[in-house]
């Protein structure tokens, strides 16, 4: 179906035509903005009168008698130096959320015009370790970002950069290899919780002989040798690690209800067989250099403490790769392999330093360029309550299954006590709570602004006041509770009929979803539709207030109110989608 033109827009091209009737050989904006003293005011006048050296108001009173106005504009005036203020017709606003409501996959949303290829790197979990409170944002921020550029059009290739490689590994196959038995699982499928404990137990062990038996850590260390040999009975002891953090991985990702596919599990290993080429291309190409036999790329603007230069180490002295390398193939590969335009890196903002030398390294080498760009997508801390980084009260990092298991036991205690009729089975309260807990720690995650700190407050997360994901979660259950009690009364969109001032507002919110998403999308910034999506709660809540639904005065404002309804549940619905969250027909 054909995209909806936004009201804005409609606007923004009257107002631009009669400028361009005024001056034809200006090249204005109209700067239009919502307002809350007409539907929208227009500043652009002012600048345009600076340049024409023109009297401002005079300039914005010719220009109002060049706006055709009637089917759209319903009042347009002059205020203050030169302002506009527009007020539209009921009937354009009505048939507008008409056409969005007759498209229910997208509500008129576009396209956008020149999609591309991106690969977003998110959630990297390390193989043989527990995913703790820190893993959170990055596959949260990630996921959320994936939804908003795939419904924009773009093609999205998810990557998951899990730890997979180093050192350790010798410590732990050696181990396993002496103790064969210590990954069989006794049953044909284990849990996730399972999986971590057999990993963990076995870790620790590995861990106390290799600080204990020197005979031990020797054979252990050269089981690292044989492992970046690629001996394969050591990758298959490797592949054991591996393929049991995945059980676990997979575990935690479903409980944050996140769809994560092992094709997209790319992790530092399956960059190995490009190592060696990478250096070699950055070393003939002059890019990087050797010093003290390391494989280095220095930058003018990064020096230490000392104030030399700190150096981006490609290849260490002993011929070892590292992080640098893996990433630099891992751009090599998402470029020429994937085709990708843009590199998205959803990584903690304590790594921006890494990332920008190698982001400059790919750039000096020809990989990155002004068509094809990566970009950091940094993320803050989580913060306790104290606002010191959020740690358990033995100073522990807080596991991830814990922080979710309680939003969720959280979640449920509020749904069984709001469903005071006891509409709700055992089963489905369980399931509510689920979709309320998840939902909440996701929404306080993406409504910060993802370079910013925030406060994890599992108190505030749950509450059915304030801007929270239960509040809109509600707000969308208790409109389909009004469209159910409708009964045979179907929505109908009454373009004939005047609007309410409350209706007006709402409605006018509602068509700002597709600029909402537009704008989300290009700057990465899911906080964006978080705030829309609250925004628009609030404007639902002051409508309910002051517009009797079913009560309303004549059956054809019924069917107008229960369209506004509707249009307004579908948009929440498709908006907390976006930011990987369910909507729940009755709480």
């Amino acid at each position: 179906m054909a995209s909806v033109t936004s009201l804005t827009d409609l606007v923004n091209q009257r107002l631009a035509d009669a400028l361009s009737a005024t001056l034809p050989a200006a090249d204005a904006d109209p700067l239009l903005r919502r307002s809350d003293r007409a539907d929208f005011q227009a500043n652009g006048i002012l600048a345009l009168a600076k340049k024409a050296k023109a009297n401002p108001r005079d300039l914005a009173t010719q220009v109002v008698a060049q706006v055709t106005s009637g089917d759209v504009i319903k009042d347009i005036e002059v205020s203050g130096p030169g302002f506009l203020n527009i007020t539209l017709t009921d009937k354009a606003i009505t048939e507008n959320l008409a056409a969005r409501y007759a498209d229910p996959q997208r509500l008129g949303a576009p396209y956008a015009d020149a999609p591309g290829t991106t690969v977003i790197d998110y959630a990297q979990p390390n193989v043989a370790k527990e995913m703790h409170v820190g893993h959170l944002r990055s596959a949260v921020i990630g996921d959320s970002v994936v939804q908003l550029l795939e419904f924009t059009g773009e093609n999205v290739v998810r990557r998951h950069h899990i730890g997979d490689w180093g050192t350790q590994f010798g410590m732990l196959i050696q181990y396993l290899d002496e103790h064969p038995h210590e990954l069989d699982h006794k049953a044909s499928e284990v849990s996730g919780e399972e999986a971590m404990s057999n990993l963990d137990r076995l870790y620790k062990a590995a861990r106390k002989l290799f600080d204990s038996d020197e005979e031990f850590k020797t054979r252990a260390r050269r089981r690292v040798v044989d492992l970046q040999a690629g001996d394969p009975h050591t990758l298959a002891m490797w592949q054991k690690f591996v393929d049991e953090s995945k059980i676990y991985f997979f575990s935690v990702f479903e409980k944050l209800d996140m769809e994560v596919r092992d094709p997209d599990i790319v992790g530092e290993s399956g960059y190995n067989d490009m190592l060696a080429e990478t250096c070699r291309l950055l070393e003939e190409s002059g890019v990087a250099v050797r010093s003290e036999g390391a494989l280095c790329v220095f930058f003018d603007d990064i020096k230490g403490p000392d104030g030399n230069p700190v150096p981006l180490i490609v290849q260490k002295s002993d011929g070892g790769y590292g992080y640098a390398a893996t990433d630099l193939s891992a751009i090599r590969d998402r470029v020429f392999n994937l085709k990708a335009n843009s590199l998205i890196y959803v990584v903690d903002a304590r790594q921006s330093l890494h990332f920008k030398m190698v982001f400059e390294t790919a750039r000096r080498a020809g990989w990155l360029n002004d068509d094809v760009k990566a970009y950091q997508l940094a993320f803050g801390t989580v913060l306790g309550k104290d606002g010191k980084p959020f740690k358990t009260r033995e100073g522990e990092t807080v596991r991830l299954v814990d922080l979710l298991d309680e939003a969720i036991d959280r979640a449920t205690a509020v749904v069984r006590e709001k469903d005071t009729q006891r509409q709700l089975s055992e089963e489905e309260v369980a399931e509510r709570g689920a979709q309320v807990g998840i939902g909440a720690v996701k929404y306080a995650d993406l409504s910060t602004s993802a370079n910013r700190d925030y406060k994890f407050d599992l108190d505030q997360m749950v509450s059915l006041n304030g801007d929270t994901s239960v509040y809109l979660q509600y707000a969308y259950a208790r409109i389909r509770s009004i469209l159910r009690k409708a009964g045979g009364t179907h929505p109908q969109a009454r373009p004939e009929l005047g609007l309410h001032e409350a209706e007006r507002a709402l409605a006018l919110h509602v068509d700002a979803f597709a600029e909402t998403v537009a704008e989300a999308a290009s700057e990465y910034a899911p906080h964006r539709m978080t705030a829309y999506l609250y925004q628009l709660a609030s404007l639902f809540t002051s409508f309910y207030d002051k517009c009797p639904v079913l009560k309303a005065e004549t059956p054809a404002q019924v069917g107008n109110r229960l369209f506004l309804c509707d249009i307004t549940a579908r948009t929440l619905h498709q908006g907390m989608a976006l930011l990987g969250i369910r909507t729940p027909e009755r709480l």
